[in-house]
Order: C-alpha cells, then structure tokens, then sequence
C-alpha cells in the first residue's frame, strides 16, 4: 500500500510541476505577444510617418550633423534623447530628410517604447541607424556595420519571408553591456526590404516576469541552440564575466551530465513538453519542460522529489510504531492470562478492529487510557482514521471518474444530436466519424465519409481554398473560416467551418475534430446586405464604396507590374436641363436607360458605378494602350447618342468622359481619380460629348489653380491687390467721361498675375465677395478724390454673378456710398446678360433695389449671352456695353459690323446709352461715330492706368486734340 501511495504522490508531484509550467509559460508568452504588438505598432508608426507620408513631418528644426574624420555623420538631438548613425558615402537628401524627421518622430515614440523596452531603434540596409537612448549611434566605431549583425539578419527577406516580427538569439551588447534579446520588425518600401525597427530587453529584465512562487522548486530556462538562459548556479556575476570574455553560456558549462542529457533530448526532439527525473548531488529531482514557441526557449521547473515523499515519509514512521504496539499488545496478551480485566479489554479491542476490518469504518474503538492498553487503543483509533481517510480519498477518486465517464456519455450524445455537423478524423486527416447533423446538411450516407480525406468535404467550387486549409493545418494545425460543403444533389451549403486538433495529455496530436455550422442564411443576409451596400439601387450598378474597393483591388494588382487598366469618369451633359424641364422621375428614367446600355455594351469583367447624380465612373481591364481606350470612349458616346424615349418626349444625350491610365498615370488611388476627374473637366471645357486623357498639363493647371486659391487668401489679407482705371472717352472731343475700375494683383513673387487666372478661382472660393466690397470702397474713394477734383466721372464697377446674389450687397454699397459721400448717380454697376438670367425674377428684384440708392444699371459684353428682348425690356438698365469681340474685327468682318450697328440702333430705340468698348483703332472710331456710338473704352486712348497715371493720361489726350 506503501509503495502504490508513493507513486500516487510522484504523479501528483509530477501534475503540480506541469500546472505550474504550464501557468508560467501561459503568463511568459502572453508578455511575449504584447511585447510584439507594441514592436508592431512602433514599426507601423515609423513606416508610415517616415516612409509612406509625402509630406513627412516636415521638422521646424534641421538637425545638427557633425561629419566626423572617421567617415561617420552624427547626430544628436537636441534633448539628448536620441542620436543618429550614418556612413558619410552613403549620405544624400533623402536620408538628410530622413535624420530630420526620425529625430522629431523618436521624441514622440521612445520615452513611451523605453517603459517597455530599454532602447528603441530604426535601422537601413544602408547602415543607418536612429537610436533611444543615444549611446550605440555615438560610441560606434565609424567602421562599424550595423547590417553585419545578426540581428539584422533576422528580418531580412530570406530569413524571414513573412515579414513578421522577429526575436533575436540572446547575446551579450558590448556597448550596454549587459545579455539581451532583441525583438525586429522588418519596413519594406516600395515591395523592396528596407530596413528594420528594433528594441532591445535585457535578459535579466525577461526573466524576472518568471516567478517561481515556490521555495522547493527552482528555475531553468534554455534556448533552442544549448544556450543556459537561467539556472540556480548561473549568478549575475559570472553572467557578466561571460559576457564581457565573449564565451557562451552553454548549459553543459552549469548542469550535471544526468539533467544535460534531458536538455540535449529536448532539444534534439523539438518536444513541445517534457516531464521526467535527474539526479543531482545523488538526489533525484524531478522536472517539466515546455517550449515558449515565439522566443524558441524552453522554461523548466525542478524540485527534490523527496519533498514529496515527506509525508510519506511520516506515514511510515506511524506504521512502526503501529507494529510496536501490536508486539506489545502480544506481550499484554500474555499477560493477560494472568489477569482477566486486560484480556477483557484486548477482546473488546480485538472486536472492534475486525468490525472495522468487515468495513464497518465507523466502528468506535475503546477509549485511550494511559495505561498500555489505553495507548494501544489510542494507536488503533489513529489508524482507523488515517484509514478512513485514505479510504475516502479512494472512494472520492472512484466517484470523480464516475462523473468524468457521464460527463464523456453526455458530450457523446452532444455531439451526436448537435446542431452543427462534426468530422473527427484521425492524425492522417482520415475521417472516422461524422454526426447525424453533417449526413443531414449534406445529404450523403455515413458511409461516404468514413475512412475518405477531410478534404473531401469542401466543395468543388473552393478548390483554390483547399491547399490553402492543408498548408495551415499542417503548419499551424488549425484552420477556421467560411467555405462551401459538398452537398449531394443539391445546392453546396455555406458553412462556418473550425477544423482544431485534439491532444493527448503529452502534447501529441492524435486526431482533429471538423465542426460545420450551417451560415446560407447569413450568407443570404449579407449578399442582400452586399446589394444594398455596395450597389445602387435605382440602376443596380456599383455604387460609390464598391467602385472605391475595386479600384483599390486594380490598384494593388498593378502595382505588381502585370497589370493595366483605363478610368473613366464621366457626367451626363446637359441632364440638369432634362431633370427641371421634365421632371425627376424622367431623370430617373434616363439615368436607368443609361445603366441598362453600359451594361450591354461593355464586358461583364468591367466595372461601372454610379457614383450619385448623373456621374458614372467605368474600370477597364487590360487596357494598356491609349488606342483601347479610344476605342472604348467611343464606344459610349455612340451608345448614349442614339435617342432615348422619356415618356411622350425623345431626347438626345452626351457624355464628358475623363479618361487615364494606371499605372502609368499614377499608383496612387486619390491621385488616378483626381487625373480622371480633371480629364473630364477639360473634356467640357472643349464643348462637351466628347472625352480627353489625362495628362500632366492638366495637373500643372490644377496645381496652378491651387496655388492661386491658397495665395489669394494672404493676398486679400496682405494688400497685394491695386485697383487700374481705364478711361470712357467720349471720341467727339477726346474727354474722359468715366473710368471702369480694374482689379490688378502683384504677387511678390510672381509679380502680376492676370485677372483671367484668380478672377474665376475667387468666384468659386467666394472669396470674390470680400475681394468685391474692396474694389467698390477702393473705386468709390477713388470718385470722391475726383470730385474733390472737380473732376465729376462716372466709374464703372464690375459685380461677380456671386456678388450680385449676395444678401448683403445692397447694405454694403449703401454703407460705401454715405461713407465715401459719392453722388450714387456717378456709379455704373456692370453686370453681365448670364448673370441675370439664371433666376430672372430674383434678378429683377435685386435690380430695382440697387437702383433705389441712385446708381447706374449696365450690362456688359452685350451681344454674347442668351438673353431675351423682352427681358431686357423688363431690366430697369441704363446702359449697354458692346463687348470687344464685336469691335476687334472691325472693319475686317462685316458681320461684326452690321451686329455692332445693330446693337446701337436697338440701344438708341430702347432709350439705353451705349460704350462700346475694345477700341484700338482710328477705323473703329470713325465707324462708331457714324453709328452714333460716341463714349468709347480701349487701348487706342488708353490701357488700364494707376491713379498716379491719371496727369500723364490727360497730356496723351490733349495731344490727340
């Protein structure tokens, strides 16, 4: 009984040791996976901030390089708290920029890395290296070659093709002096292995997140190589002397040949766990080994496998002295021949001790008196405890395996009458069992499965998934995921499948276990989802988020260098117009004719979207050439050319297509869909239904306009901006009648910039508002100073269509005019006919209030826009302007000049003073004259003039009387 006690308690001993094992290496590789996230985090920031961000972090500072006579470049930062590392034959603006931006980013990163690491680092296969703290970066020979080491080699392509985090072998830094592991994260730039981002943790630090909690048992930590990491005998100091004399801790330096010869075995077999005994100072120890899979260590803990047997120990002492007192109560018996009370008594004894022997355990035994006999009984009372005890642990041993067997009974019958189908298979991947729930999903007898490959379970359909299932199972072995199951003469079923193996207590995979949950609802859920999502639902093509992904997915292929595609972006001309006249709902119609043709006339491969209102977006695959494209454009504008029937109307429609190519155009998915877009606004500007291909010229001129939108802001707040004034010259007697006020703007860098260039921009900013308020307060100063002058002129002010729809037009002018003390009957507001006949009401009432604080009504460049006469006679208007395209070819076109007759004889009958104005020579005027046309504007008198001009003006004027 004895020895069957000591074996229990070896193996119970031996259970402890594992749990505890198996505890400690659970809580290392938990800190393990946090250290890498946070190594991962580090890297994802240093890429992406460094590496993969055009604007950089654009440092304010530039930092402090000292070329060294070495052939080394340092750099320290300012606060010290990180340094810089590089060869001077290797330095170019890049790694300039790079130096700069890597010590503002480390100010941001390290001091938080440094609480989980103690340095923090980035190195370049060009020997680069940006580090926290700064002693590497500055004690470093200039010869040395950060790229040498092995620790770089960890994350380079070939030996780590998974570009995952890495851990360093341990090894002893000479320059911390102190044993380390480093954790590497390789940066790829460009597909092309760039560099790595490193952090260093002392050993010691690692291993003192191993707490054993238990004085008998002791540590031993080892590497895959042989290398001792921890061992009782293995102290600071000789860690030191080791490390600094460059000798390696091997463990058969510190373990006795008999624990070595485990280690070697473990090592030897990859075991994942090991249990087993040692002898060490002639005692046996024993010991469990399990493997910390991210590191490749293994952590072992020992103890005396004597401490186990103490009690065991005491135990026996108690049965001896149990056999003592039976060899008394002999020698009592004897004597109780002589004396009948003590063999009364030994009888009563002897009674209870067969009851309790017949397995009547709570048999009460007489009581302990302190004479012999009473010892005696006392004695046999302990035992009958210790007994029971032993008894009740038995019988709670029996009782748990009763339960451990219902329990196997009950998940048998689970799993039998489970919801979700279950495979179980051998370690061959051979199934030998399947539940009544897989033969019903699949329709086939569980004779189809027994003894065929798991395999076979997956659907034709995923054929390209199952190598993909084998290699992890066979790798990793686990796999999870949605998939089809191969269903017999019926439709193939969307499961969610869990394929884990199943392990015997040593660690060893015996078999795996498949569970299959029925998801076609799901899957039918969220392709409906899908639909709604991903799909517009009043013409059924992609929408906006699914062009978005494919473009990405287009992107990413050709970055690979074996793919091209064609963008198209493109509007509908004119579908505005189509929209109010006929209404919504035929809008709606047309934009589904729209759909149903490009459906029909481009391949199924192509992606078209809709990408809200009448836009539309077309991914080409496989179009390498421009021609192809051309082709395609085409294409569509014939398609959308041909009628379309729009209840009782027909109607004929265009398209404005931007067209460019990726890769060639660009890699980058804002990029290509701002090329497109710009294509398909020069398309309209080239008059519509017709299509143009991006090119840089194009975002020359977008770059241009940003450039001028971005300046035109510090320009209105800086006052870079003078008003120019071109005189009205009435031709009879060469007087200057009036003066149109003309915006100049002087950059201080690119000096003028044309009114043609920032005049559009600032209407589409708003900006022309505020730019606007300036030249009518400039302007009407200006007629003020005139007057002052007795010099009465009328100046002509231009309004901006914006301008003129704003609410707080007619204030301001109001507020400018009492302010200035102008005579309001001096200003000419100068209007153009488009910008009065978007809203022609609105436009009449807006009219009529600028004309209630006095001043002149005109319209500008008369002739060129659509307006209709009896508009016109509606417009309460004092004065039209021929515009210039009218007069430049005069004499030359006699259309222009039966037109520019026209116009002044319409103006004369309508009551309306008319300026004619783009006069350059005598032939103009003389015709003017004998047009009745007299007040005349253009370069044949003057060009627009400063205020400081004015007096050389007037002398020019004299001079042609």
């Amino acid at each position: 009984m004895l020895k069957s006690e000591e074996k229990q308690l070896v193996f119970e001993e031996h259970e402890l040791l594992k749990h505890s094992s198996e505890r400690l290496s659970r809580q290392f590789n938990r800190l393990i996976k946090t250290k890498i996230n946070i190594a991962e985090q580090a890297n994802n920031v240093v890429s992406s901030q460094l590496l993969h961000n055009e604007s950089h972090l654009q440092s304010k500072r530039s930092a402090d390089l000292k070329f060294a006579l070495d052939g080394s470049i340092r750099s320290t930062s300012e606060d010290g708290l990180s340094a810089a590392f590089l060869p001077q034959d290797k330095y170019s603006e890049f790694y300039k920029q790079l130096i700069n931006d890597s010590e503002s980013l480390w100010k941001i990163v390290s001091p938080t890395l440094i609480q989980d690491f103690f340095n923090f680092y980035l190195v370049t296969k060009d020997n680069f290296i940006r580090i926290a703290p700064p002693n590497w970066a500055l004690n470093v020979p200039g010869s040395f070659d950060f790229t040498k080491g092995e620790t770089f080699n960890y994350a380079q392509a070939a030996t780590n093709p998974s570009r995952e985090a890495v851990w360093s072998k341990v090894y002893y830094d000479t320059i911390w002096h102190k044993w380390v592991v480093s954790v590497l994260v390789p940066i790829y730039l460009d597909n092309e292995f760039f560099g790595v981002t490193g952090s260093d943790i002392a050993l010691e630090t690692l291993l003192a997140q191993l707490p054993i909690g238990d004085r008998e048992q002791h540590l031993l930590v080892f590497d895959a190589k042989g290398q001792l990491l921890a061992h009782p005998d293995l102290d600071k100091a000789t860690l030191e002397q080791y490390g600094r004399e460059g000798k390696k801790l091997l463990t058969e330096d510190f373990v006795n040949p008999d624990l070595q010869k485990l280690v070697s075995e473990t090592i030897r077999l990859k075991l994942p766990e090991s249990a087993n005994s040692f002898v060490q100072d002639g005692e046996t120890h024993i010991i469990n080994i399990r493997k910390v899979e991210n590191l490749n260590w293994y952590i072992g803990i020992y103890k005396k496998r004597s401490s186990a047997l103490s009690a065991l120990e005491e135990l026996k002492v108690k049965f001896f002295g149990l056999f003592i007192l039976y060899a008394i109560l002999v020698a009592l018996l004897l004597h109780q021949a002589l004396y009948q009370l003590v063999l009364r008594r030994i009888h009563s004894l002897v009674n209870a001790v067969v009851s309790f022997g017949k397995g009547q355990l709570q048999t009460e035994f007489p009581k302990a008196n302190k004479d012999e006999i009473g010892t005696l009984n006392g004695s046999f009372r302990d035992m009958a405890i210790e007994i029971r005890k032993l008894i009740d642990g038995l019988n709670q041993r029996i009782s748990e395996k009763e339960i451990a067997e219902k329990a196997a009974n009950r998940l048998s019958k689970a799993v039998a009458f489970s919801g979700t189908g279950v495979v179980i298979t051998n370690q061959d991947f051979e199934i030998k069992y399947v539940n009544p729930k897989m033969v019903e999903m699949t329709g086939f007898e569980e004779r189809h499965f027994i003894g065929s490959p798991l395999m076979n379970i997956i659907s034709q359909e995923m054929a390209i998934l199952v190598d993909d299932i084998d290699i992890d199972l066979r790798s990793r072995n686990y796999w999870r995921g949605d998939t089809l199951l191969q269903a017999n003469e019926r439709q193939s079923v969307w499961v969610s499948l869990s394929i884990s193996p199943i392990r015997e207590d040593g660690g060893e995979i015996t078999s795996y276990v498949a569970s299959a949950q029925d998801i076609s609802f799901v899957k039918e859920s969220q392709r409906k989802m899908e639909q709604l999502a991903y799909f517009d639902t009043l013409t059924g093509l992609a929408n906006r988020t699914f062009f978005r992904m494919q473009l990405r997915k287009s992107m990413a292929l050709a970055e690979r260098g074996h793919y091209a595609f064609a963008l198209f972006y493109f509007d509908l001309d004119e579908f505005k117009r189509i929209n109010d006249t006929l209404g919504h709902d035929a809008g709606d119609q047309l934009l589904v004719e729209v759909a149903n043709r490009l459906k029909k006339r481009l391949r199924t491969e192509d992606t078209i979207a809709r990408l809200g209102g009448d836009e539309f977006a077309v991914l080409l695959s496989g179009i390498e050439h421009q021609t192809h494209a051309m082709e395609v454009a085409n294409t569509i504008q014939r398609t959308l050319n041909e009628p379309i029937k729009l209840g009782n109307n027909e109607v004929i429609i265009s398209a404005s297509i931007g067209i460019t190519m990726a890769p060639f155009d660009s890699q980058e998915e804002d990029q290509l869909l701002k090329h497109a877009d710009l294509a398909m606004y020069e398309a309209k500007a080239k008059g519509r239904n017709t299509f143009h291909f991006y090119s840089q010229e194009l975002n020359a001129a977008a770059n241009e306009r940003l450039f001028i939108e971005n300046e035109l802001r510090t320009g209105i707040r800086e006052g870079q901006f003078r008003v120019y004034y071109q005189p009205q010259v009435d031709c009879r007697n060469n007087q200057v009648v009036g003066y149109e006020a003309l915006i100049r703007w002087f950059h201080p860098n690119e000096g003028m910039i044309p009114p043609t260039k920032f005049i559009p921009i600032a209407e589409a900013t708003g900006l022309i508002v505020e730019l606007g308020a300036w030249i009518l307060q400039e302007a009407c100063e200006f007629a003020a100073r005139l007057a002052s002058q007795d010099l009465k002129n009328n100046i002509s002010i231009n309004l901006s269509a914006r301008q003129f729809k704003d609410a707080n037009l007619v204030s301001t002018l109001d507020k400018i005019i009492k302010q200035t003390g102008v005579e309001p009957k001096r200003l000419h507001l100068e209007l153009t006919e488009s910008m009065l006949m978007g809203h022609v009401e609105a436009a009449i009432l807006q009219l009529h209030q600028l004309k209630a604080l006095g001043v002149s009504i005109s319209i500008d460049d008369f002739g060129t826009g659509y307006s209709s006469l009896s508009y016109l006679k509606r417009f309460p208007v004092d004065i039209l302007k021929v515009d210039r395209s009218f007069v430049k070819d005069i004499p030359q076109d006699s259309n222009d000049m039966e037109i520019t007759a026209a116009i002044i004889a319409m103006a004369q009958k309508l009551k309306l003073n008319v300026v004619a104005e783009g006069v350059e020579t005598i032939e103009q005027i003389e015709f003017l004259q004998n047009n009745n046309c007299y007040i005349v504007q253009g370069f044949y008198y003057s060009p627009p003039v400063s205020e400081d001009e004015l007096p050389a003006l007037f002398e020019r004027l004299k001079l042609k009387n």
